[in-house]
């Protein structure tokens, strides 16, 4: 045996890991070493040999009336099979292991229902055991409708494998043996169908089929709602997600999480919603962890790992924007936020004193930089970060007078906040002695910090009144930060505990703080980071923190494209990126991916003023800025029908163009709006690759060069981004102003885009009266004529025919 020098070894070691640790600064926490508040992964509690599971078999009792019976579950371990130098787990039959024999069902028969929720709804449940009526009776704060009537327009027949039901758009067929679900489009063809243990008797593959498993190590049972994945179906959504777009092929755990960045697996905005390319959505309806594994394992299954006791799931057919409206229809739809809030936010992380505070609003002013908020972040206390909800009495004059004085001056405020206290902070005894903590299961706080446990009438009202007092004060929005550490393993005072809770954190938060906006200011306004189902309701959500690099700027836009296909109509991100100074070049680019997403906020690692990079840097800020300003007639109006209708501002494009097979491949580009396509450079080009749907003309909104559909290079124009405009469109224009409240909404510039049309179709929405109304232009001999004007006499509507070349 080789001997080592052991004390060598050692010391040479541990120079070398000093030397790493001060060159690499940590900055984030690594997945998968089993440390505080990671995602709690599910997949290995359905891989267990320790563990029993019972496989969906058959059918029993099954009312078609009500659409109401039993499933009978068989009962598998798995065992191992060695095939030559190959080791299998696979699933065989189990006998009971339960004292006293006979007490305990072997092959258990669970209630199983369907619920037509609308005519392209239908919604499936499950038990795999007893609901306790207290469980039972529990209001979701996912869904605005709690008591959803029966939809009259699906009309039952039995046919020979069993049940099906019909409407106009779909059908549904339960099959009774072997027990299975399928779902139909209108013209027959198969959308989804689960997976039962006869699916997989020709592959050597072993594969678990809809089931459910009974843990060894505490008896807690979850389902697994296995579902057959189509040749070439992709699937997209589950909140705001990173990686590749199409999610088909990979494993996705939904779990809040402190994503430290946009660029790794986890998600601050983890939604248990997605849809697919094949016709259908779903929506999987529960606050607990589950681990989605699309086709990663197994290409042909797409296993919904599901933490809970009982399976609820929704399911809609349909077009991607009958989807989006569908889902959004259970779960909610926002409302508008304030005009103001789609002006420039400028930020940075921080302005720590009133000083700063006006500078940062003078100079934006000076430099005519169109601006409506200043974002005072972390550091507005006493100690930076230490949040105690009271300005630093040291830095801050009168607080009140320069909230007043921005307003004047067309800025409103934003207040950074979260709800954890350190320690140090001064109102963390209080909060100890009052009770409003999360608690472990020994009562006692889980963590050094407290968390607000907001299952707590007492902690709500608590916190309502330090937040009620700043509102009250003038300030316009509260940055709602954080709220993804809610404690797996805390006691919440409703009796749950963070296995359900946790998911759930980030809606409450979102909600208590929305709603007393509302209440105070009458607009419906916040700015947060985490989500779970139900928080679109409560615009508006940003994408987290961001590297200020290339690669980082793509990533963010996967996130804001997932983001847009799991219900959210509004979503911004950190402009220039979060972590570290932002190369000029970065800037400016990520600028103009910026001022073209539903809201623009600059943020991050000073310096991020434009004025601190130079002469030539703040003329081309300003006119990416001031293009948004001179949109806003458009962002408006499109914000107000992707609110009516589930869609969202910045738009992949399948949800358009659902029939183009190219659509359903770009990520890197996206419809802002119906009418406007965006493809960001997310690399220092001349020109780039851009996808262009549909089978009309495209016309470019800076050069007026007119683009046919498919595959198209695109040269780089002044403002770093490709923005086209669909032939045949009306985008409103306003006149510019240094903020929303200087605007003159009496006076509308219609630019009609025309190639090869002759009638164009716009949107307008004056924020007035919040009514949406379509324009229509006619097109003849190079003239435009308004067909008629909605407003009447309180807007002009000025016509105008864009050059096209």
């Amino acid at each position: 045996m080789k001997k080592y020098n052991w004390h060598v070894f050692n010391k040479k070691t541990v120079l070398i890991l000093a030397v790493v640790l001060l060159s690499v600064p940590v900055k984030g926490q690594m997945q998968g070493m089993q440390l505080l508040n990671e995602p709690q992964e599910l997949t290995p509690d359905f891989r267990s040999f320790r563990n029993t599971y019972f496989v969906a078999d058959r059918l029993a009792d099954f009312n078609p009336e009500t659409a109401t019976g039993k499933i009978v579950y068989e009962r598998y371990n798995y065992e191992t099979r060695q095939a030559f130098s190959n080791m299998l787990g696979v699933l065989a039959p189990a006998e009971p292991n339960e004292f006293p024999a006979g007490e305990y069902e072997v092959s258990p028969a669970l209630p199983f229902s369907l619920e037509f929720i609308s005519p392209r709804a239908v919604r499936i449940r499950a038990q795999s055991g007893v609901v306790a009526p207290q469980v039972a009776a529990q209001k979701s704060l996912m869904l605005i409708n709690n008591d959803m009537p029966p939809c009259k327009n699906w009309v039952y027949s039995k046919v020979d494998e069993g049940h099906k039901y019909t409407s106009p758009y779909g059908s549904v067929v339960i099959t009774e043996q072997p027990w299975r679900v399928t779902v139909y489009d209108e013209n027959g063809r198969i959308l989804t169908s689960t997976n039962n243990y006869e699916d997989n008797t020709s592959t050597y593959t072993p594969v678990l089929p809809f089931s459910w498993v009974r843990r060894a190590r505490d008896y807690s049972r979850s389902f697994n709602a296995a579902f057959n994945l189509q040749p070439g179906e992709k699937i997209f959504g589950f909140g705001e997600q990173y990686t590749e777009f199409n999610k088909r092929g990979q494993s996705v755990t939904l779990w809040v999480n402190d994503a430290n960045g946009t660029q790794n697996e986890t998600s601050y905005k983890p939604i248990p919603f997605f849809l697919s390319s094949r016709g259908y959505g779903m929506f999987i309806h529960t606050s607990t962890p589950i681990t989605a594994d699309i086709g990663k394992y197994f290409s042909g299954v797409n296993s919904l790992m599901i933490g809970d006791e009982e399976l609820d799931l929704f399911i809609f057919i349909g077009d991607p924007r009958d989807v989006l409206n569908e889902y959004t229809n259970v779960t909610g739809k926002p409302t508008m936020p304030p005009l103001w809030s789609f002006g420039f936010w400028m930020s940075r992380i921080t302005y720590f004193s009133e000083a700063e505070g006006r500078e940062a609003a003078r100079q934006l002013r000076e430099n005519r930089i169109p601006a409506d908020v200043i974002n005072f972040d972390t550091g507005w206390f006493e100690v930076d970060w230490r949040c105690d909800y009271q300005f630093a009495e040291s830095r801050f004059d009168d607080a009140e007078k320069m909230i007043s004085d921005l307003k004047a001056d067309g800025f409103h405020t934003c207040l950074w906040q979260l709800p954890y206290f350190v320690p140090k902070n001064r109102l963390f005894q209080e909060i100890v002695e009052q009770g409003l903590f999360v608690r472990n299961t020994k009562g006692n706080i889980p963590y050094e910090d407290a968390v607000l446990d907001f299952t707590n009438p007492a902690a709500i009202k608590w916190y309502e009144d330090k937040i009620r007092g700043l509102l009250e004060m003038g300030v316009g929005s509260i940055k709602v930060d954080f709220g993804e550490a809610a404690p797996v393993y805390g006691i919440y005072h409703n009796g749950r505990t963070g296995w359900y809770e946790h998911n759930l954190y980030p809606l409450r938060y979102n909600k208590i703080v929305a709603e007393l906006t509302q209440e105070i200011k009458g607009e419906n306004i916040i700015w947060a980071r985490s989500t779970w189902a139900g928080s679109q309701r409560y615009p508006l959500h940003w994408g987290g923190d961001p590297a200020p690099t290339n690669s980082a700027m793509k990533a963010t836009l996967r996130g804001g494209l997932s983001m847009g296909v799991s219900g959210f109509t509004f979503w911004s991100h950190d402009v220039g990126g979060f972590v570290d100074p932002t190369p000029a070049d970065v800037y400016k680019r990520w600028l103009a991916f910026g001022v073209l997403s539903s809201h623009t906020r600059a943020h991050g690692h000073p310096p991020k003023e434009p004025w601190e990079y130079g002469e030539e840097f703040l003329n081309d800020y300003r006119d990416a800025v001031n293009m948004r300003y001179k949109l806003m007639p458009y962002i408006y109006a499109q914000s107000k029908h992707g609110v009516e209708n589930g869609l969202p501002m910045m738009r992949a494009l399948f949800i358009e163009y659902p029939d183009d097979p190219g659509a359903w491949l770009v990520d890197d580009q996206y419809l802002f709006g119906s009418d406007m396509l965006v493809a960001p450079h997310f690399e220092n080009l001349e020109a780039r690759d851009v996808y262009l749907p549909g089978n009309h003309k495209w016309i470019d909104y800076q050069t007026g060069k007119v683009y046919n559909p498919g595959w198209n290079r695109i040269e780089t124009a002044h403002i770093p981004a490709v923005i086209l405009v669909r032939d045949g469109a009306v985008i409103p224009h306003i006149g510019l102003a240094q903020a929303t409240k200087y605007m003159d909404w009496s006076n509308i510039e219609l630019k009609v885009f025309s190639a090869d049309e002759t009638t164009a179709k716009g949107k307008v929405c004056l924020p007035a009266d919040d009514m949406l109304k379509e324009v229509v232009v006619n097109k003849r001999d190079g003239k435009a004529e308004l067909v008629s004007n909605p407003f009447g006499r309180r807007t002009k509507l000025n016509v105008s025919v864009f050059d096209v070349k």
